[in-house]
């Protein structure tokens, strides 16, 4: 939640270290705390410097939405996401944490849903990863998909 993370920043500061935040997102693009995204960069943001801030342990289809409708209104909250480790399924934490077996998504549409993110949504990206489920086989294809987007 945004409280904490204002914390870890305040923290930062008096230690003079840089930060950088990363947010874990629901199926809805909310915080687990139910705080919009913005809502929570934009509190973490009077706390002190970031610099920036990261998406992690959700599928894209669970935010990419709510970034679209940012970037269509020119919210500039959305230039401050630079980093984005995704999960490989699509199911909610929920469902994910319900089940017995590894859902491995599909690593081929997860690397078309990073590689649409980087270009539409979130030009300044620059870490991209796997976070829950995801492995070499993500991975290589987020390299396949997103790689000359990268290049400098």
């Amino acid at each position: 939640n945004s409280a904490e993370a204002a914390g870890l920043v305040q923290a930062c500061v008096q230690h003079r270290m840089p930060c950088v935040i990363s947010f874990t997102l629901e199926t809805d693009g909310a915080l687990p705390s139910g705080e919009t995204l913005q809502a929570a960069i934009c509190a973490v943001e009077a706390a002190g410097p970031v610099l920036y801030y990261m998406l992690n342990c959700a599928h894209p289809s669970h935010f990419a939405g709510v970034l679209a409708q940012a970037v269509v209104a020119g919210e500039e909250w959305v230039d401050r996401i630079r980093g984005l480790r995704a999960n490989a399924s699509a199911k909610s934490h929920a469902e994910l944490d319900a089940m017995t077996e590894l859902d491995s998504g599909d690593a081929e549409e997860l690397a078309v849903q990073c590689r649409g993110l980087k270009e539409r949504a979130l030009p300044a990206l620059n870490v991209l990863g796997g976070c829950c489920g995801t492995n070499v086989r993500h991975v290589a294809q987020m390299h396949a998909a997103c790689a000359h987007l990268f290049a400098s």
